[in-house]
């Protein structure tokens, strides 16, 4: 190699290296509780795909919310901005402290420099020594991801930087005594799952593939030692035609793949056919947007997820389905319809106590993401469903994405935030009680603590 070859290439590493020399965490606290605003510009006649305040997006980012029983607070992340109007999006952190009703100023865990994308909002999770993780989502192979340690157990003060890494959609889970089994994507060839694991949070195993049929979108869910994986796939790597349903499970962090009935299967997933299927909606020509994924008293997988006729938004309801693993079955219940793809809404399951909490009913901006929040119940295992209680009313902006925090609290049940889906706006965050009371965290603070108020009206 020439002077001049060898110096090309270290010029050229160093560039590589640019963009992660800034890479920490911020550690800095915010002014309020400002959520991130988002469209993807993929405009059709009823306008954005999807769009709005997003700042508790994806489905696909789990969990984003803990309840901590030791310190008796519940844990959340969300993606922040830097002022009303701003599309410059922050790593949030901050936490609801049951005992004093109280959130305090949130901390700023990393700035994006510049990025206005949520799919790089953060997941959460937090060991046995209560140290907090944050898995910061990154964007393909542009944006790498990024993953932060609490340098003090169950406080948000001050984060390090762990890691980076290609990593998207992420979805760490916490076993104690174990560590951390991981499931991620990346866009290895359209959007592939991949799982990893580690004893310590530094080091991990090599990246594995679980599935690659030209993508998918995957929600994971935690029952004891089994982890449960849900997914769709992308005919040709098509999002906008993802289908089907499938289901993979493993007891043993992954050394075995099987099917909800026990046949082990061989990874990576290759054939849309597969032992892992549940349903074939391709062939019923419909679209499936999973929402959440739970567990019966019995441990058995229920699955949430919307059924859609087409990618883009505009009249025609989408159907909220509910499928049980039950008795060595499949059975699949109608719950409501909504008027959007990603009207996005979280699964509860207490004994016989099922309540669906999101965003069933119109909202202010008609074909836009999310809508107006319901709290619907079913007392018969997901057989039927009644819509127990309209959450919010008359509002201002869509509200979306309503959330499910990790060992859910009753006093911090379900957290999501609004948006205007037809023009960039303010963002605000609200979270709910069991009892479907609703809650705005503040948007601006004066000093370093403030207790939520009570929405009973449309905020401005």
């Amino acid at each position: 190699m020439t002077y001049y070859s060898k110096l090309v290439c270290i010029l050229y590493c160093l560039f590589c290296l640019l963009p992660l020399s800034g890479v920490h965490a911020q550690n800095n606290r915010a002014g309020g509780y400002k959520g991130i605003w988002f469209t993807l510009g993929q405009q059709s006649q009823y306008g954005d795909k999807y769009s709005g305040g997003l700042g508790t997006y994806t489905s696909s980012h789990i969990p984003i919310a803990i309840y901590a029983a030791k310190v008796n607070k519940t844990f959340f992340v969300y993606g922040g901005t830097t002022a009303p109007g701003e599309r410059h999006l922050l790593i949030m952190i901050s936490y609801f402290d049951h005992r004093t009703l109280q959130v305090p100023r949130p901390v700023i865990v990393h700035d994006k420099e510049g990025v206005d994308d949520p799919h790089d909002n953060a997941s959460l999770s937090i060991d046995d020594s209560g140290f907090i993780w944050v898995f910061v989502s990154g964007r393909n192979t542009s944006r790498p991801g990024l993953l932060f340690k609490s340098t003090r157990p169950y406080s948000i003060d001050g984060f390090e930087k762990i890691k980076t890494g290609e990593m998207t959609y992420p979805q760490p889970w916490w076993f104690s005594g174990k560590g951390f089994f991981y499931l991620f994507t990346k866009y290895t060839n359209g959007r592939e799952l991949y799982w990893s694991a580690s004893d310590d949070g530094k080091s991990w195993t090599p990246d594995q593939k679980l599935a690659g049929m030209g993508g998918h979108y995957q929600v994971s869910g935690k029952w004891k030692n089994k982890i449960v994986s849900v997914f769709n796939y992308h005919p040709g790597g098509n999002v906008d035609k993802r289908t089907n349903l499938y289901l993979v499970q493993t007891t043993d962090m992954g050394k075995t793949w099987t099917t909800i009935d026990g046949k082990i299967l061989q990874t990576p997933l290759t054939e849309k056919n597969s032992a892992a299927l549940v349903r074939n909606y391709e062939a019923e020509g419909k679209l499936v947007y999973i929402n959440d994924l739970n567990f019966d008293k019995d441990g058995n997988p229920v699955v949430l997820f919307v059924i859609s006729h087409h990618f883009q938004p505009g009249p025609g309801p989408r159907q909220w389905v509910i499928a049980h693993w039950k008795n060595n079955g499949w059975s699949f219940t109608d719950v409501c319809q909504s008027g959007h793809n990603y009207d996005m809404g979280s699964l509860y399951i207490e004994n016989n106590q099922w309540q669906i909490i999101g965003p069933t009913e119109q909202g202010p901006q008609q074909y836009g993401t999310g809508g107006e929040m319901a709290q619907w119940e079913s007392t018969d295992e997901g057989q039927h469903w009644v819509k127990k209680k309209m959450l919010t009313q008359n509002s201002v902006r869509n509200h979306c994405y309503a959330r499910r925090p990790l060992a859910a609290h009753p006093g911090f049940y379900a957290f999501w935030a609004d948006g205007n889906a037809d023009t960039l706006s303010s963002s605000h965050l609200y979270f709910c009680n069991k009892n479907g009371n609703v809650f705005s965290l503040p948007y601006t603070m004066q000093g370093n603590f403030a207790k939520p108020l009570p929405v009973k009206k449309a905020i401005p």
